[in-house]
């Protein structure tokens, strides 16, 4: 009979977060898979935990993932566990998780602590829709591509961040979005918690002076209805109000609505519109 994979979440920080339940797995599993044994083997420790260790990485992850999948093949128990949160989430247990679908093994997560979704609660930011990019990719083409796509991100965005590389993120960040709302959290779950409400802006003055220490989650503001139209109402402008007329006509409208519709894109009175387009010999 074929061995299971449990994805176990440790703590970000405060070793008090670590649940019974997941303290009880990594006991009962036949082999733990840590994304850096030297890391684990000090959580391990502190709660009696002896279970061997092997170490599954961002480097292994595809070669090593095969070795597991094999190993619980054979009967073995896997439990999962990355240097600190859940795994699996910007993390490459979503690979091992992935191939044993694939293998037709059984795959269990043990919730607990995850650095995104603890930054978010604490960010004061709408918290009904957001999305997680983690950490922006080094290649300049890839991430000017995500940054474009994060421009017309109407929900909250969380992304990670290393300390050296803080200050770039935040130009970067500025330079594409502009100024907006954003939490700057850092030891979450620790004794020096820290959690600053503040802006783009004011992140970049504040970091242009003081050196950033620890690694960073940056819960950032979505791009506001508000934003969007006036966006909107600023290409509308750009073009003529024959123009603007055509476009709604060629897709089928009725002469009548498509007034209705330019006068509502252009803040204007159906009347301005029919007047205009009468001056302009269009009718």
């Amino acid at each position: 009979m074929a061995g299971k994979l449990y994805l176990c979440a440790t703590p970000i920080g405060n070793l008090g977060d670590m649940t019974p339940r997941v303290v009880e797995t990594l006991q009962m599993v036949d082999l733990i898979a840590a994304e850096d044994t030297r890391n684990s083997i000090r959580l391990l420790n502190h709660f009696g935990i002896r279970t061997p260790m092997t170490s599954y990485h961002e480097y292994n992850k595809i070669e090593k993932a095969a070795v597991l999948i094999e190993q619980m093949n054979g009967g073995k128990n896997v439990a999962l566990i990355t240097d600190a949160g859940t795994p699996a989430i910007s993390d490459p247990g979503e690979v091992l998780v992935r191939m044993c679908h694939e293998a037709g093994i059984v795959a269990t997560s043990l919730p607990g602590a995850a650095a995104c979704i603890t930054a978010l609660t604490l960010s004061g930011l709408s918290t009904r829709r957001f999305c997680f990019e983690g950490f922006l990719p080094a290649d300049k083409k890839q991430k000017k591509d995500i940054l474009d796509d994060l421009k017309k991100e109407s929900r909250t965005i969380i992304l990670y961040e290393a300390p050296h590389h803080l200050v770039n993120t935040l130009e970067a960040l500025y330079d594409a979005l502009g100024d907006r709302r954003l939490t700057l959290c850092r030891e979450l779950t620790k004794k020096f918690e820290e959690v600053v409400p503040t802006t783009i802006c004011d992140a970049r003055a504040r970091y242009a002076q003081e050196q950033p220490r620890g690694e960073y989650v940056l819960v950032l503001e979505g791009k506001s209805l508000l934003e969007f139209k006036r966006e909107e109402e600023q290409n509308w402008q750009e073009i003529s109000i024959e123009d603007h007329m055509q476009q709604y006509e060629a897709q089928g409208m009725e002469r009548k609505e498509a007034m209705r519709k330019v006068a509502k894109d252009r803040g204007i009175s159906r009347r301005d519109v029919y007047q205009y387009l009468v001056a302009a010999e269009k009718y």
